[in-house]
């Protein structure tokens, strides 16, 4: 599966270039927080609902004072208000509760396992939701799968599983070294422009001949990027 996942990266980084990154990422606090905002809607709605929460709450102790009532009207732009709401002021009352501080840093001295593990520990916070703090905060080895991704990747045939979280424990047993948020990423955009649930356009799919998918779609399609906000790398 290494060298699998090294062939289609080489392929989406041809079609898609490398994508840029956040050079100067966020505390895993801030990018948990960040990442809960994300589930379930759109990355335009949930980016200003993180800049609505850190406009409010200068720092998150402010948080342990204020009810969920009040986060959840700061953040009803991402959807699923009370859900998320829930989430973040647990995450925040439970570190407080437990360090006497609102920190994360920890995780990092953490292996990925380890470190997800923790960090699942907390309602409302599943193995992508971790994963993504791993990657995008701390820049470790390590493949987030949504959607997107696990929908791709049984596609193209590297992985036969069920759920996203299926996907996420098969391919990151020896994930590839340097190559997690480029491959990551491109896959969205892959899911999200081309291999799309309904009438995927394999007439444009750069992964085309390497593809395992019985149901390939080939009507003519032209080329078109959509230029959509990644959260993660803009937090």
């Amino acid at each position: 599966m290494n060298q699998e996942i090294k062939k289609i990266d080489k392929l989406l980084v041809k079609y898609f270039d490398i994508p840029k990154r956040n050079l100067n990422p966020p505390p895993p606090i801030d990018m948990l927080i960040a990442t809960i905002l994300s589930q379930n809607t759109n990355d335009n709605n949930s980016y200003k609902a993180y800049i609505n929460l850190k406009e409010k709450y200068k720092k998150w102790e402010e948080i342990l004072n204020v009810e969920r009532e009040e986060i959840e009207e700061v953040i009803k732009i991402a959807g699923l208000g009370k859900q998320k709401s829930a989430a973040i002021k647990n995450v925040i009352n439970e570190l407080h509760k437990k360090f006497g501080k609102i920190n994360l840093d920890f995780i990092n001295e953490l292996t990925d396992n380890d470190a997800v593990s923790e960090l699942i520990c907390f309602p409302g916070v599943g193995v992508k939701t971790a994963s993504c703090v791993l990657l995008f905060s701390l820049g470790k080895d390590i493949c987030p799968v949504d959607t997107h991704v696990h929908r791709t990747l049984n596609r193209i045939g590297i992985v036969k599983t069920n759920s996203p979280d299926k996907t996420f424990e098969a391919i990151n047993k020896n994930f590839p070294k340097g190559i997690a948020h480029q491959f990551h990423t491109n896959l969205i955009k892959l899911g999200r422009e081309i291999c799309k649930p309904a009438k995927p356009a394999c007439s444009i799919c750069p992964l085309v001949k390497i593809c395992k998918y019985d149901e390939k779609n080939f009507e003519k399609r032209t080329k078109s990027r959509i230029d959509a906000l990644l959260l993660l790398d803009n937090i």
